[in-house]
């Protein structure tokens, strides 16, 4: 049976970087955040359940979502963001599932980075998850610097999720990004040795 396996983190700790070392080191990774833009791509069934809840201007001229008033809303509206999520993860789930039932059957482990992952309650569908994890001030500078956002803005975002410590508490392997890139670089490449044995802590 191929071990599935969670990844994720908060916006900002290095869940990215972590994801494209596992899928350089040859390990089956699927990306909710690519299913759920693929979700509500133009013409798509997802798309048109925004346009109804959010109205026409959620979307664009060329008839793609738009993300940043979309984002602007749901950050600040915590109502308006469930109705997005119910309209995009049950979607993003069945991608999931499919990729999974897709892979070969001697596949002995394979990745689903999902973001959202304790905040959506999907854990248990999962053999384990690992979460990748900084200082929450460390957190926070970086997705100020990385998405050029005020702190108050910043913080809202961070906000939406839950916080980076309740996450690292809960993993079954944890990477930590606070040191160099050599220092996750070894982290990643010691947990693929290990999933790779077998020795899952499932």
């Amino acid at each position: 049976m191929i071990r599935k396996i969670a990844l994720t983190g908060g916006i900002a700790t290095g869940k990215s970087y972590v994801a494209n070392r596992l899928k350089e080191a040859g390990v089956p990774i699927v990306d909710a955040d690519v299913l759920s833009r693929e979700v509500v791509a133009p013409g798509s069934p997802g798309l048109a359940a925004v346009r109804k809840r959010f109205g026409p201007d959620a979307v664009r001229r060329d008839g793609t979502m738009d993300r940043v008033r979309i984002a602007q809303i749901v950050f600040k509206d915590k109502r308006a963001r469930l109705d997005l999520e119910a309209i995009i993860h049950p979607a993003v789930q069945n991608a999931i599932s499919e990729f999974f039932d897709s892979l070969p059957k001697r596949t002995p482990f394979a990745v689903a980075d999902v973001p959202l992952l304790y905040e959506t309650h999907r854990e248990k569908q999962f053999h384990s998850v690992i979460v990748v994890a900084c200082p929450p001030a460390m957190q926070l500078a970086r997705l100020m610097e990385r998405s050029k956002l005020s702190k108050e803005d910043a913080e809202r975002r961070l906000a939406a999720q839950l916080p980076i410590d309740v996450k690292a508490k809960q993993a079954t392997y944890l990477i930590k990004t606070d040191g160099t890139f050599a220092d996750t670089d070894a982290q990643v490449d010691a947990l693929i040795a290990t999933l790779r044995d077998g020795k899952s802590k499932s």
